[in-house]
């Protein structure tokens, strides 16, 4: 007799129906995730960057492309719980897996654990990559934003309750040649963080494993994905999947 879901990987005579993958993720992820894909997607979808600034906007915007395919999906997510952005989102008639990480920064550096050793090092660190450069996502591109917006000391004020607490600027890349690509920009935003707050610049080289265990996780893997949260169909996101025992 045939699993009322045919989507799960079950012991039976006919071979089982593999469920039709889908990407959403945000769009600063969009260099390092596409050129590592290395199976058929159904969508992939990459989202603007600013759903960070508004946890529940970014819930809404990702439930509306969940809630868009009609048939059962394994659905990637690219994102961590990025500040409860993520809690509440339904799996509907979906497989969702997520990173069990509290942001992006484990995607880039390639683990939470090496998440952990680089704050713990110096918890006073803002993180930069190329795809936040690229989409205008850091101090110096806010600050100019701001003064446009607010004026000159207004914006002072904003910038210095945002970033006076941070010490180190972090660039992040997977490769030399990645960090090349960027660092003239890095350079730039790194001169503008030391001359207001006397943050010092560092480089460091990421790794794309928790990407690549990400995008090659099938369904019945679960017992085998302790870096990933799943959330079977019918079941929605909380905080306390990401808490780490």
């Amino acid at each position: 007799m045939d699993s009322p879901n045919p989507w799960l990987l079950v012991s039976c005579a006919k071979p089982v129906k593999e469920a039709p993958v889908v990407i959403i993720a945000c769009r600063v992820l969009q260099g390092i995730i596409e050129p590592r894909l290395e199976r058929a997607v159904r969508g992939l979808i990459f989202l603007d960057y600013g759903l960070h600034r508004s946890p529940r906007i970014m819930a809404e915007s990702i439930q509306k492309h969940v809630d868009s395919f009609q048939e059962p999906c394994l659905i990637l997510i690219g994102y961590g719980l990025c500040g409860n952005g993520l809690v509440g989102v339904k799996s509907r008639i979906h497989t969702l897996a997520i990173p069990r990480t509290d942001d992006c920064i484990a995607l880039l550096l390639g683990s939470y654990a090496s998440y952990l050793a680089e704050t713990a090092a110096d918890p006073g660190t803002y993180f930069l990559t190329r795809g936040w450069l690229e989409s205008g996502s850091e101090p110096l591109s806010e600050y100019r934003e701001y003064i446009l917006k607010y004026g000159p000391e207004k914006a002072a004020l904003i910038m210095d309750a945002q970033y006076r607490n941070y010490r180190r600027l972090c660039l992040v890349g997977y490769t030399e040649a990645d960090l090349a690509a960027c660092r003239a920009r890095a350079l730039e935003v790194a001169g503008f963080c030391r001359e207001r707050w006397g943050w010092r610049f560092e480089e460091r080289i990421g790794s794309d494993a928790l990407i690549r265990q990400l995008l090659g996780f099938r369904a019945g893997q679960e017992t085998e994905a302790a870096d990933l949260v799943v959330i079977p169909p019918g079941a929605e996101v909380e905080q306390s999947h990401f808490l780490r025992r």
